[in-house]
């Protein structure tokens, strides 16, 4: 399958363009562009340096990488950052520390994943009634083993 082409503009000159660790990983790298500082229990907005223009119809979706977020603490605040395909400013990552020690990222390091993905755009429309299923309004581990 031919990959999905996708503009990037480097908005800094340390900045560096997403790259794929392997030839079938679903998550290019991020890479951040300056150092910054994160002390414990916080949350810093860690600049990439680059904007991306996504194909309309995609969302870029921003993850932790594991080893950052499994061995240093440090794991997007939002738990999954969302990129719409008409935002045009620079991407940025709040990475947040959940350790009991501050941290550094430094310029160059990879600080999360981008993986862009296709989307659905609904048109809501109010109801008096919904379509029953047998879960019906079970939810918060209904469906586990009884």
């Amino acid at each position: 399958m031919e990959p999905m082409k996708i503009n990037i503009k480097k908005l800094d000159q340390n900045a560096r363009l997403p790259v794929y660790g392997s030839p079938y990983a679903a998550g290019a790298d991020l890479y951040a562009c300056e150092g910054t500082d994160i002390p414990a229990g916080e949350t810093a907005f860690v600049h990439t340096g680059i904007a991306a223009e996504l194909p309309q119809g995609t969302v870029g979706l921003v993850y932790a990488r594991s080893g950052l977020a499994c061995k240093q603490d440090l794991a997007p605040a939002n738990k999954v950052g969302v990129i719409d395909c008409d935002y045009r400013g620079e991407i940025m990552v709040a990475l947040h520390n959940h350790g009991k020690r501050a941290r550094r990222v430094e310029r160059g390091d990879r600080i999360a994943q981008l993986v862009i993905a296709p989307y659905y755009a609904a048109r809501f429309c109010e109801a008096d009634e919904l379509s029953d299923t047998v879960r019906g309004a079970g939810g918060f581990g209904s469906t586990g083993s009884k």
